[in-house]
């Protein structure tokens, strides 16, 4: 006898025989029965739940060579911004004497900047005077005491661009500060 258990408290040692009843091998017949059918469902559920994440997998990779293709020349069209920048401040200068040659294939060649860009997706972001700052669109690198109300655009340093939807490069802005009062003299 082991300490602390009764007789009826021990288990059967290898020399004795189980007694099989038959409501014990009716169980054992049905969890053998059983078996197979829970790991077909459980191979079932493996297999869907794998079935389920390849095909996710399938869209995102879909989803993300699209991205790659739509916005591939993001890069290269950034650079080629301040080309833009100087070229459109050159036409500026040039609006003086705008009946010469040269002004004139200035602008053919901005004409096809402009087409250039559209074709890439690219669009300048609208923005003016007196518009409301928007922190999404706009970049402000300065703020100036102004008349007008404080957040309000007061000047446009630099044109924005948008890429199919998505910010390329920022308005940079200045905006309004409220005005400075004087202190009164003593």
């Amino acid at each position: 006898m082991i300490w602390g258990m009764n007789e009826e408290e021990t288990s059967p040692t290898p020399d004795e025989p189980q007694v099989d009843t038959p409501e014990t091998q009716a169980a054992e017949a049905a969890a053998e029965e059983q078996q197979p059918v829970d790991e077909l469902t459980k191979w079932r559920e493996t297999a869907l739940r794998t079935a389920a994440e390849y095909d996710n997998y399938r869209k995102r990779c879909v989803k993300d060579r699209e991205d790659f293709t739509k916005y591939a020349n993001r890069s290269l069209l950034e650079e080629l911004l301040p080309v833009i920048d100087n070229f459109e401040m050159g036409m500026k200068m040039a609006e003086n004497d705008a009946g010469s040659m040269i002004y004139i294939g200035m602008s053919m060649v901005q004409k096809q900047l402009a087409d250039f860009l559209a074709g890439q997706g690219v669009e300048a972001i609208d923005a003016q005077v007196g518009q409301e700052f928007n922190h999404n669109i706009h970049e402000a690198i300065m703020s100036e005491p102004s008349d007008q109300p404080e957040g309000t655009i007061i000047r446009i340093l630099r044109r924005g661009y948008n890429l199919r939807g998505r910010l390329l490069r920022p308005v940079n802005v200045v905006t309004a500060a409220p005005k400075e009062e004087a202190a009164p003299e003593a």
